[in-house]
């Protein structure tokens, strides 16, 4: 005989076991046949990932190979960057990110429901890229000081070793990482997941600590400038987007979505 299995479109993402149940009269026979793992599916309409442009799935879910740009408005470097999202154990590797989150261990039952919703799935992964919040997350981040005793973050060209370390250490948080480190990561796991995802890098980006949605500069009367306040204006930023529907928020709002994996102030 053989079976078809057809799955809803916002059906949750995941590992499925298998089994065949056959009755016949009073008796029951079960069978186990398999496992097998449901992804977000952006060729399909129905999904909240889907995305028509065979091009642009081609580049923002099946490409393995990307650029980011880094340096200041001044002088913009471009670094290749290897996101590797098809390679071997990497798809395990993802899906236990989900099972190790905060999400999962403080309410597994609520957050399994939710893995059917790319907004839901996003914010788990954003939060597991980084290990700032005690949550097993993939990598510390570290912007100065030495980093002698463990790894540069500009020597990295790739998530799929530090996934792989962050495996092989039992989870623990890779060291080190800064924004590109966290969108490239990200990108890797968000698209073997089947979400559409990109990195966006911005120069003189503004960081906006006190959420003013301004950046404060302060000078005596005579004009000297005062070290008061931490806002800030950084050389670049890179974060990243994904592409999903917006229900919540309405049609308008549909398309690329920000998400930022690099710990900085903790929001709701």
């Amino acid at each position: 005989m053989n079976f078809t299995i057809s799955s809803p479109a916002n059906a949750v993402i995941g590992r499925y076991n298998l089994i065949l149940r056959v009755t016949s009269g009073n008796k029951i026979f079960s069978r186990f046949l398999g496992q097998f793992v449901l992804l977000f599916n952006p060729w399909c309409p129905g999904d909240d990932v889907y995305m028509a442009n065979e091009n642009e799935r081609q580049e923002y879910v099946l490409n393995e190979n990307g650029i980011i740009f880094v340096g200041n408005a001044k002088y913009i470097e471009a670094r290749g960057w290897y996101y590797g999202q098809f390679q071997d154990h990497l798809l395990n590797i993802c899906l236990t990110m989900l099972d190790l989150s905060l999400y999962y261990r403080q309410d597994p039952v609520t957050d399994v429901s939710r893995r059917g919703d790319p907004k839901y799935v996003g914010r788990v992964i954003s939060s597991m890229i980084n290990g700032n919040d005690n949550d097993n997350g993939v990598l510390l981040g570290k912007w100065q000081g030495s980093f002698h005793s463990h790894e540069n973050p500009s020597r990295w060209d790739g998530s799929v070793v530090i996934l792989q370390k962050w495996r092989q250490d039992n989870y623990k948080p890779v060291q080190y990482g800064q924004c590109w480190v966290f969108a490239g990561v990200m990108c890797t796991v968000l698209r073997c997941l089947g979400i559409p995802t990109r990195l966006v890098s911005n120069f003189n980006s503004a960081h906006d600590v006190d959420r003013n949605l301004s950046i404060d500069k302060y000078y005596d009367s005579s004009g000297k400038s005062l070290n008061i306040g931490k806002d800030s204006t950084w050389d670049y930023h890179v974060w990243n987007e994904s592409w999903f529907v917006r229900p919540d928020l309405g049609t308008s709002y549909n398309g690329w979505q920000v998400l930022d994996a690099t710990p900085q102030e903790q929001s709701k």
